[in-house]
């Protein structure tokens, strides 16, 4: 692999997305006191809807409103009182960023779904998922993309100082792919989407974006190299699902930089979080089964959780935080 820059500092740690509780400044001080190198905007699903991850992406798409119906976000005929809560929470949250970060001056990432798994989620007003129709698909994409560069702009004027790294959550990608969204009958799929509409769909948002993009997927079989070529700098993996080295050894001898999800988000949690040791323990055995030389791995590589920690105690996702940070700084000085 060539010389290479990265959107991060050697040796950074973030966090996925979520968090525990409802106390988005506290949430803040959390992940600007643990993961100074790379901070992330927080997200707190236990507010409710709006907060969880498919609202908060709604709240971001441009003429296209949704709404709550029977539990489930659905495209409505105009903005009504689901969507304002979505995004009064989103302006909330990036006022709290403002303040906390004002003199920030490092990358700050900020998440949002992708368009795939806002298609796999979100219904038709006629019902059934937007995914049965190609058309509101691209639709879909076209104002995620405007929304995105919308956000961005709102970030990068509260923190002036700062650069914007973006990731795109895509945990249905490879369900979509493969033809394997269940309809709402249970009884049938969604037919496949074709890769080639998928690289372009998602190169169209990351261009639009306009900043450094990584895809998060805590799936088995990510499409490693339909993302690289869609134009994302890094993909977001959880090591324990990853079967086959090959794809993802190519795939970084390519160019792509990892969020190594190191740490598991289960729940509940075990008994104690990993020290950092075992977590960049975990981090190195994976880059030395792919045979790349350790030099490049705290450049190339961020350490953090498998997944969101919104369903652990909010001590525990402090701790499993402060241990991303510390095998981070424990990779970068081997």
């Amino acid at each position: 692999m060539t010389d290479h820059s990265w959107p991060w500092p050697t040796g950074a740690a973030t966090g996925i997305g979520s968090l525990p509780g409802t106390d988005i400044a506290e949430a803040q001080r959390i992940v600007l006191g643990e993961l100074p190198a790379l901070p992330h905007l927080p997200e707190l699903p236990a507010r409710g809807p709006g907060a969880d991850m498919i609202g908060r992406t709604g709240g971001l798409l441009v003429e296209l409103p949704v709404e709550l119906y029977a539990a489930r976000w659905r495209i409505a005929p105009r903005p009504g009182r689901d969507l304002r809560r979505a995004r009064d929470l989103l302006e909330r949250d990036l006022d709290q960023l403002a303040e906390q970060a004002e003199e920030y001056t490092g990358p700050v990432k900020i998440q949002a779904a992708g368009p795939f798994t806002m298609a796999a989620a979100v219904e038709l007003p006629i019902g059934g998922r937007l995914l049965r129709d190609p058309g509101a698909v691209r639709d879909l994409a076209g104002s995620l993309a405007d929304g995105l560069r919308a956000h961005v702009e709102a970030v990068t004027r509260r923190l002036p100082r700062a650069s914007v790294l973006l990731q795109l959550d895509e945990p249905a990608l490879p369900t979509v792919l493969a033809g394997r969204v269940p309809t709402e009958s249970g009884l049938g799929t969604y037919r496949p989407v074709d890769a080639e509409v998928a690289r372009a769909l998602i190169g169209s948002v990351i261009t639009a974006a306009g900043v450094p993009t990584v895809v998060h997927c805590c799936a088995p079989d990510v499409p490693l190299e339909l993302l690289r070529s869609a134009g994302a700098v890094g993909v977001a993996l959880d090591l324990s699902l990853v079967r086959d080295l090959d794809p993802l050894g190519e795939a970084l001898d390519a160019g792509l930089g990892l969020l190594a999800g190191a740490v598991p988000t289960l729940t509940p949690p075990p008994a104690r979080p990993p020290t950092s040791a075992e977590v960049a323990d975990r981090v190195r055995r994976v880059w030395d089964r792919l045979g790349f030389p350790r030099r490049r791995l705290p450049e190339q590589v961020v350490v953090t959780p498998a997944c969101g920690l919104a369903g652990v105690t909010p001590a525990y996702a402090r701790a499993v935080l402060a241990a991303c940070r510390d095998a981070g700084r424990r990779l970068a000085e081997q």
